[in-house]
This record gives structure tokens, sequence and C-alpha cells, in this order.
């Protein structure tokens, strides 16, 4: 089977107009992914995530990284699936062993989560445990044509081989200014796909990334423009809507935020003067004046 897995086979009804059929689909696999940190004798389960199998040690580096449990992939000495459990369940379970002998501070990881999944002031809240992990603004020279970004979704689309078999996956890329496609990770999580590719480039010594630009199928969230401003990415760009706190995030950190990119056409949320080439502005002073 393509992408052993990664997808699975289902009898289902089809129906169209009038006419029914039992045929064969495929269905994008969700399983858990319990990731475990290792230092020295102490072990802790550190996040239970649900994500497509495939790049789980990306995952799991990329998932550290973003949360600040680690500053560089120098922290990491070794990832491997866990060998002491039943048989059919050790590729769920991700041993990260740390360099030295004590474990990070998770209770801070335990106060961010619960900070997400609260509502109300939760926002600024959020915003401001970032710049106390000492995260500042990203600041990246870089420019872009509008005709670049318009690019990406087609680049994009063609590479997400699951996603063409089963319509059922979300796809994170990282292009380079001139909008080649330098790496793509598909995952039923938007923020487990971007965990990947931002982990791919820990691993291979590339952080931070700067000069990159981010695409995510479906929206971006306050999620996805945390790990791009850790990983110093200055340009996020997204098929559907950013939420407000997304936009939020980016006004204040410095990250260009693209929405509904579409053939042709896509809006701005934050920090358009990266564009270089684009027609002035119109506002309503350029409008004719009334006889």
């Amino acid at each position: 089977m393509k992408h052993p897995g990664r997808i699975r086979p289902r009898d289902i009804v089809r129906f169209q107009a009038d006419k029914s059929s039992h045929d064969t689909d495929y269905v994008a696999t969700e399983e858990p992914l319990e990731i475990r940190v290792r230092a020295g004798e102490a072990v802790q389960t550190l996040a239970v995530t649900m994500r497509t199998p495939g790049h789980d040690f990306e995952l799991a580096a990329g998932f550290l990284f973003s949360e600040g449990l680690i500053t560089s992939g120098d922290e990491i000495q070794s990832i491997e699936f866990c060998s002491d459990v039943d048989p059919g369940a050790e590729e769920n379970i991700v041993h990260v062993n740390l360099r030295g002998d004590e474990l990070p501070d998770l209770a801070r990881l335990e106060r961010h989560f619960m900070i997400s999944s609260a509502c109300g002031v939760c926002g600024k809240t959020s915003l401001a445990s970032l710049e106390a992990r000492g995260v500042g603004p990203v600041e990246d020279d870089l420019t872009i044509q509008a005709e670049t970004i318009y690019g990406l979704g087609d680049k994009l689309r063609p590479k997400q081989a699951v996603f063409e078999v089963t319509g059922g996956l979300h796809a994170a890329g990282l292009f380079n200014q001139q909008g080649e496609l330098l790496s793509l990770r598909e995952d039923v999580g938007r923020h487990n796909a971007v965990d990947k590719v931002v982990g791919a480039a820990l691993l291979a010594g590339e952080i931070p990334l700067s000069g990159r630009i981010l695409m995510v199928s479906g929206r971006s969230s306050f999620e996805i423009l945390q790990k791009a401003l850790v990983a110093r990415i200055p340009v996020v760009c997204a098929v559907s809507a950013p939420s407000s706190l997304a936009v939020e995030l980016a006004a204040r950190f410095g990250i260009t935020l693209v929405g509904f990119l579409r053939p042709g056409r896509f809006n701005v949320y934050t920090v358009a003067e990266r564009f270089v080439g684009l027609p002035p502005l119109k506002t309503t002073s350029d409008e004719p004046e009334e006889a």
C-alpha cells in the first residue's frame, strides 16, 4: 500500500445522485503519540498528542523547542521509540533523551497549557508569557514579491501526497525568499505539521529560520504563530482565516501574517512593509472629489 501506516482502507457505501454502490475509500491514520523526556535517570511524560504517524522524531523535537523546553538541537542527545511496551505500541511512544541530568521545568509547560485552554483574559496572558520566556520580535530584513506569495499554494498542493489520497490532512510547507519549497510535512493537526517542519530544521541545525516563509493549509492560530515566532520565521501564510490572537501575536512580534491566500489574491494582516513592488494603496483621499 502507498504511504503505509499513514492511510487506512475503509469499506464504504458511495451515494451519487440516484445511485449507490459499495466501494473502498482511504482515510488518514490518526493515533496518539506519547512524548517522554529523559534526563539522567529521570523520565517523565511530557504530552500526548493525536497525530498522523511519520516524522515522529521531528514532531517531538519541534514540540519541545516551540514550547521553550529546549533552546537548540544540541540539547537533544538522541530520540528513539520506546522498547519496553507491548508489541505494536512502541511506535506510539517516543523518548527524547536530553543531555544533562535534570529535566526542564515541566510545571511551566503545564501552566502554559492551562492558559491556552482558558478564555477571557488569557490572550494577553499568553502573549506576555512569550515575552517572559525572553522571546523577542522577529527582526528580519526579508522582502518579498506578491507574485512569490501567489505561487505558494500551487507548489504546496501537489506535494501533499497523503492529502491527495485521503483529503483529510493538513500541511505545513517551508519556502525560501524565491518561493522554492524547502520542506513539507503532513498531519491531521495543523500544529503538528508545523512542529514537524520546525523539528526537521532543528535537528538539521538550521534554526533560526531567517528569511523563510511558512505556509499552512487551513487557518492560522495562536499556536501556529507561536511556533513560527520561536523558530524566527518572519512570514506566515494560510489558506484560510487567522484568529484574532494570531493577528495580535504577529503584530506584537513583527511577523508578516497572510490569510485567505488564493490564486491572484490574499490579505495581509500585519507588517505589510515586507512586500515590495506592490501598487500604491488606495485610500479615501485618492477618490475623486464630488463636483
